[in-house]
């Protein structure tokens, strides 16, 4: 089963692509429909709502009289949260016991407006986001809605920014052309993306296809780094010790394979083991064919770690589970941090990358890593503990 959070800001198109989506086969929780069902007539939700705010936000009918709740509901703060306090309990077990329902295979559509605002991101495997500029969406609240200007403004205003959407965002749809492209769109996120992320999710498989090549510098790398982070960090809960992004994504103006490396400290690799089924649960299937850090020649130590990748056809990952303080754990931040602070190295670094990659090019059974990446890697190290010990550099997540 794969959880899909779906948000947008009002008036974005967010209800037209959940409409489709279902259509498709996707199985809908939707937030707000949960929220009048947890409060109809005869339910405790409307019973508790009536002895907290009175008598006077229930309607002739017996049932709520919404405007007269949101005008004491809305009136300050503490009752807004005394109002949530009734209603998102009851809709969060609604939730779970529509998605305990669901097939194993199902696609599960969680609409959730406020999905941003509530910092709910990451704990969804991917999250779809829907966008229409301000004005178009002001446009579509007056002249379908009839809600005036003012009032419209005011809605969008009260929620989350494009920039706060756009770092939660795994999928970014932009409804701003016509109704036939942004079902095109979702059409295509459904049979690509999401049908085959639940297929590899239940079968606990990684994304397989083609070795990735290097690319130019992608800014957006550090809130992707960012955002995955987060995800695996929930995953991890008390167990881990924090998640960094590591490798050529981290380092900016680098050009890199478009794959995110991070590296989740644990105080042990019984903790990693313990922590495997909640991170493949979570979107990163568990490599047990990769048991420690890249070979290193005869007799040399091993840096044991445990390692995870991606489900998701979308966005390839590479998870290392290291222990805290371990030298595997140690390096990679080094390494990242070394990079970032020596032009020199860095341009070094991207030519034996280039050499490395044209070395399988030129002969896909070579072994590009070993050949050229290693000898430069093993004379690097040193050169990065130098740098460490004149910079008083200490490890650090960042």
């Amino acid at each position: 089963m794969l959880r899909v959070g779906l948000t947008g800001g009002i008036g974005s198109g967010k209800s037209t692509v959940a409409r489709r989506l279902v259509e498709l086969g996707a199985v809908l929780v939707d937030s707000d429909v949960l929220a009048r069902e947890v409060v109809a007539v005869g339910t405790d939700g409307l019973a508790e709502i009536a002895a907290t705010f009175g008598e006077r936000v229930i309607g002739p009918d017996g049932g709520l009289d919404r405007p007269a709740l949101a005008a004491v509901a809305f009136a300050d703060s503490e009752s807004r949260q005394r109002l949530n306090a009734i209603i998102h309990p009851r809709v969060r077990q609604r939730s779970e016991e529509l998605i305990a329902a669901a097939p194993a295979d199902a696609v599960v559509l969680q609409d959730i407006p406020l999905l941003v605002e509530n910092r709910m991101a990451p704990f969804f495997p991917i999250v779809v986001v829907v966008h229409a500029d301000e004005e178009e969406r002001v446009r579509r609240l007056v002249e379908r809605r009839g809600m005036p200007d003012a009032d419209a403004r005011a809605r969008i205003a009260a929620q989350a920014s494009d920039a706060e959407r756009k770092a939660a965002a795994d999928v970014w749809l932009e409804n701003t052309t016509t109704p036939e492209e942004l079902l095109a769109t979702v059409e295509e996120l459904w049979s690509k993306r999401l049908v085959p992320f639940e297929e590899n999710l239940r079968r606990r498989r990684p994304v397989t296809g083609g070795a990735p090549v290097l690319v130019d510098a992608d800014p957006e790398w550090a809130n992707i780094g960012a955002r995955i982070a987060a995800r695996v960090a929930v995953a991890a809960g008390s167990l881990g010790r924090g998640v960094a992004h590591t490798g050529s994504t981290a380092i900016p103006g680098l050009p890199a394979k478009d794959v995110i490396d991070l590296q989740l400290g644990v105080a042990s690799l019984a903790d990693a083991d313990a922590v495997r089924d909640a991170l493949q649960d979570a979107g990163f299937p568990w490599r047990a064919d990769i048991t420690y850090d890249n070979p290193k020649p005869p007799g040399t130590p091993v840096w044991p770690k445990r390692f995870h990748t991606s489900a998701d056809p979308g966005r390839r990952v590479n998870l290392h589970v290291r222990e805290v303080d371990s030298p595997g754990w140690r390096y990679a931040l080094l390494f990242r941090d070394w990079l970032r602070a020596d032009a020199g190295a860095r341009a070094e670094y991207l030519d034996v990358k280039r050499k490395a990659q044209a070395l399988h090019r030129n002969d896909p059974d070579a072994d590009g890593y070993v050949e050229v990446k290693e000898p430069w890697f093993d004379a690097a190290s040193s050169r990065a503990d130098i740098w460490a010990a004149s910079s008083g550099w200490r490890p650090s997540l960042d």
